[in-house]
């Protein structure tokens, strides 16, 4: 069970201009097969309760090469790769319904105690039961690096956190982070951008009720997005779009 693999129809709310796949939807279906891959092996959500343990997702790099449409069934593969002491990789494949990859991502991972949320030394024997791989998708470039805070910003915004935004682990959903990013963005850009390369670092858990901030600017290419405490003195999560 090297890679694991699991088709999708691609459905109504998963889609957007010219009815094709959003980032968001490729990001829930991503999460997906990484969780039904987890779950197969033993250390999934089914399992919190019997090992203690679950997985904290700290980073996504994703490459879009092209858009699969409403009602086309996407394969996807993913793969488990070498842990590195509190952290490890997965990385992903997708390929549409004529066998063409259009889309690669990788992904950084931390194992955390279910109870106290501390971290948590991922063992040999626990990563062999996913029979990890070393193959890497973006193999020749960097792959998840730290990303740049900018220094100034031309748009700021704040939103305090609501019930539809919390998961079961009580605080904000990874991919809720990606539509309080697009919230910010000046309408010409959102309107007119697909952003087939993105990057998201989590930094800190978001609660409800909470407030924060967010912060736009663009730097060459590239489009940052940075969500910090009310107060500014720590950062959430920053989104890197081009």
């Amino acid at each position: 069970m090297a890679v694991f693999e699991h088709k999708f129809e691609i459905g109504f709310r998963d889609v957007g201009k010219s009815n094709k796949l959003t980032n968001k939807g490729l990001i829930g279906y991503l999460e997906d097969v990484a969780g039904m891959h987890s779950n197969e092996v033993g250390f999934g959500l089914n399992n919190i309760e019997q090992t203690g343990l679950t997985w904290v997702l700290l980073n996504w790099k994703i490459r879009i090469f092209k858009r699969p449409i409403y009602g086309e069934t996407i394969l996807i593969k993913t793969w488990a790769r070498n842990s590195v002491k509190f952290y490890t990789f997965r990385d992903f494949e997708v390929y549409n319904k004529n066998n063409e990859l259009i889309a690669i991502a990788t992904t950084k991972w931390v194992l955390m105690n279910a109870d106290t949320m501390s971290l948590t030394k991922i063992s040999e024997n626990l990563i062999n039961k996913y029979q990890p791989e070393t193959k890497s998708v973006f193999e020749g470039e960097p792959e998840i690096n730290k990303l740049d805070i900018p220094n100034n910003y031309s748009n700021v915004m704040e939103y305090t956190i609501q019930r539809k935004d919390i998961d079961i682990n009580g605080h904000v959903h990874n991919t809720y982070y990606l539509d309080f990013a697009y919230e910010i963005l000046p309408n010409e850009i959102y309107d007119n951008c697909n952003f087939d390369n993105l990057e998201i670092m989590y930094k800190k858990e978001t609660k409800l009720g909470e407030t924060i901030k967010c912060f736009y600017t663009k730097i060459a290419n590239s489009h940052y997005i940075v969500m910090k405490t009310n107060d500014e003195n720590s950062i959430h999560c920053v989104v890197r779009l081009n």
